[in-house]
């Protein structure tokens, strides 16, 4: 059982032709030739989640673990503008995420016609891709014919820039009634091949490169949001034995060495103007995804490097505003270039960084050992617990910035929606990586990402082995940690208190639920865990809101 609309069937021939094999359908009427024809393929695997923002933070999760296309499919209307936020976040954190937006014909749009908006182009700002369909039903065979090639031009070119370009690309499609009638047999149409040309690595003068690099007494790699690569982690090894050469890392980069710096903010909270200039770099080169650490992004803009080189196969990232070289290009390929063309220098900028980073370590771990139940302390036992192997999923706020003290098992791959920041998808986004990857994934989330992101739970295909531990301080408690709100007389408008807990959620969508106020009890709760269960887990830890903040505040002064 096909739909008869010959414009569904030419959307759902292009994706298996390139290999767009899930789609997350959420339920309406328009889309109804659609999710026909692809719940009946046999090589296309469909879900069902009713929630569309939801539904397209859990696809972009799946492509997220797969690095491959994920489609969404919604009715007309207002079901596609809640796709926006995860379209936002693919666009910037290079996912590729496909929406199938169903629509009216032209000819209802503005007339006082339901569940009808001006779908076309709506994500222009942020998506790479916006195609345009139009209906061939009722017309002339040859302006038929003429409609038909100009729609597989457009789904063609929309695909094929999701997948070489890895980000968010939209397929509009208006379909007139009747949406529900079927036939036997699905025509296989043939689709152009499309030539990409945004990526031109040929233009990079490395010998150019490699003479600057040469000259330059201290050099700094900073490593943002990354996939895991044992290639590129080998490449860097030649740079981690470089005595001239100090590596700093993010929780997102997946990048772990001895010789690298993982807890950026315990450096240099408290570094004076003189110890900022002896770090400064001559040479900064960046690669990865969004920076998380506000200190570091504040250091180099204050302190700017006399060179800076952003790798990335698709834009340039100006982010301390000093960028002097944009390498176009995927880290591999540059550094398996560059290094052969490069000695090491003797110098002590690497030593004495890392000599400070070890005597900041040892101060954290004796601080830990006095520290009273809080939000802080239970990181420490809450990453300590995570068995090796897993996939980490972290919400954004104080929740990644708290990871970002602590060192994480190299076993361990880390995952944020980094790309906006944003606190809507991160509990939908993990359980979409826990379904694709199917192996023990734990979701680190804080109160009002996991409250926000609630209709996440609402969704039959959460494995059994996906956990989730809520650190619930009553209402965000990044407003204490950062500076100004408490300055203000709305203090209450930033944090959100309230009382709210995931225990009643938990029932409602048949998940375990555990809860612990004391260091002690999240311990003990801790203990089992992560064994095997018929349900995913919840762990909520309640934390002290008017004392989390002294803490961390106390920790960095501690350590100084």
């Amino acid at each position: 059982m096909y739909p008869k609309k010959e414009l569904a069937q030419l959307v759902i021939s292009a994706c298996r032709q390139f290999q767009v094999d899930t789609v997350v359908i959420s339920p309406g009427s328009r889309n109804a030739p659609l999710t026909i024809g692809f719940t009946n393929h046999s090589e296309i695997e469909t879900i069902s989640l009713v929630d569309e923002r939801s539904a397209a933070f859990f696809a972009l999760g799946i492509a997220q673990q797969k690095q491959k296309p994920v489609a969404v499919l919604c009715t007309s209307g207002s079901a596609m503008l809640n796709y926006y936020p995860a379209v936002a976040e693919a666009f910037y954190s290079n996912i590729p995420l496909i929406v199938l937006s169903a629509d009216r014909p032209k000819h209802l749009i503005d007339i006082g016609d339901g569940q009808t908006i001006r779908q076309e182009n709506v994500f222009d700002k942020h998506i790479l891709f916006s195609a345009n369909l139009v209906e061939n039903e009722g017309l002339n065979s040859q302006r038929a014919r003429l409609i038909q090639k100009q729609n597989q031009q457009q789904i063609s070119e929309a695909l094929q820039t999701a997948i070489s370009q890895k980000g968010p690309v939209h397929i509009n499609i208006p379909f007139d009634e009747p949406l529900y009638d079927t036939v036997d047999e699905l025509n296989n149409f043939e689709f152009p091949t499309i030539t990409s040309s945004y990526l031109d690595n040929n233009n990079i003068d490395y010998q150019k490169l490699a003479k600057i690099w040469k000259g330059a007494e201290k050099k700094m790699i900073l490593v943002g949001v990354s996939y895991p690569n044992e290639e590129l982690h080998d490449l860097m090894d030649t740079h981690a034995d470089d005595p001239s050469v100090l590596i700093l890392t993010e929780t997102t980069s997946n990048f772990h060495h001895s010789k690298a710096i993982n807890s950026i903010d315990q450096l240099i909270f408290s570094l004076t103007e003189e110890e900022f200039k002896d770090l400064q770099p001559d040479i900064l080169v960046t690669f990865g995804g969004m920076i998380v650490s506000k200190k570091i992004k504040k250091f180099l803009r204050t302190y700017q490097p006399k060179h800076h080189w952003n790798i990335d196969e698709k834009k340039a990232m100006n982010t301390f505003f000093c960028l002097s070289e944009f390498v176009q290009t995927n880290p591999v390929d540059f550094f398996s270039k560059f290094n052969p063309m490069i000695d090491q220098k003797n110098n002590g900028y690497q030593d004495k960084w890392l000599g400070l980073r070890d005597d900041k370590r040892e101060k954290h771990a004796e601080y830990l050992q006095s520290m009273p139940h809080s939000d802080f302390k239970a990181f420490e036992q809450i990453l300590n617990s995570i068995p090796n192997g897993s996939k980490l999923q972290i919400s954004n706020s104080a929740i990644i910035r708290y990871a970002q003290l602590f060192t994480i098992d190299p076993s361990i791959e880390t995952y944020c929606n980094r790309g906006t920041s944003g606190i809507d998808g991160s509990t939908s986004t993990a359980i979409g990586a826990a379904y694709a990857s199917q192996k023990p994934t734990v979701l680190i989330s804080g109160d009002l990402s996991f409250f926000y992101d609630s209709n996440a739970l609402w969704n039959k295909h959460i494995p059994k082995n996906f956990r989730i531990i809520l650190v619930n301080n009553s209402g965000g408690g990044i407003f204490k940690i950062i500076p100004g709100p408490s300055s203000t007389n709305a203090e209450a408008y930033f944090e959100t208190p309230h009382c709210l807990t995931a225990k009643h959620l938990a029932a409602m969508h048949g998940l375990d639920y555990v809860s612990a106020h004391t260091t002690e009890l999240v311990s003990n709760a801790l203990k089992d865990f992560y064994a095997p269960s018929e349900k995913p887990k919840i762990l909520e830890i309640f934390t002290p809101s008017q004392e989390n903040d002294a803490i961390l505040k106390s920790y960095f002064k501690y350590i100084e």
